[in-house]
């Protein structure tokens, strides 16, 4: 017989996730997006995690967190109705739905609030999972972070009628 995965499942966050959530989001950028950005690009980006910010951050948009037999292995967070702030996989779960689970809730939460689309801000690194969901780019952007310039593309989603 063959052994099943554990199911992940979501909660909201927490204010005591925030060191775990800013492991997800160093270990996400260092392992993932090498293919994308610059070793000094994602040293600047992982230094987001560092500052007292990006609790904050989380706390003020709506964030949930996918665990995996009870431990965080991902989260996201929209911001206001409309817009996914972050989303961010442990490199080790990536490949398993965690993504798309995370972000089916957010589209979800965002359509029973009233949204009509929902926008983000892909990577180049997630620019591709977001086009398979139905995203379409809009624009390129470039952000300054820590002295490195980085590109991301806002993709804008129209929602369906609330299931």
């Amino acid at each position: 017989m063959g052994q099943s995965l554990p199911k992940p499942a979501l909660r909201p966050f927490l204010p005591d996730d925030v060191p775990v959530l800013a492991a997800i989001f160093a270990a996400s950028i260092e392992e993932l997006t090498g293919d994308d950005y610059s070793e000094a690009q994602q040293e600047a980006w992982m230094e987001a995690a560092e500052d007292e910010d990006f609790g904050k951050r989380l706390a003020a948009d709506l964030t949930l967190i996918a665990t995996l037999e009870g431990s965080p292995v991902g989260f996201a967070s929209l911001r206001g109705n409309d817009h996914i702030r972050m989303l961010y996989v442990h490199p080790a779960v990536v490949g398993q739905g965690i993504a798309t689970l995370l972000v089916d809730a957010l589209e979800k939460l965002a359509g029973s609030r009233g949204a009509k689309s929902l926008s983000v801000d892909a990577s180049d690194t997630a620019q591709g999972f977001f086009a398979k969901r139905g995203y379409t780019a809009q624009q390129r952007n470039s952000v300054t972070m820590n002295d490195e310039w980085l590109a991301n593309t806002t993709m804008k989603k129209t929602l369906g009628a609330v299931q």
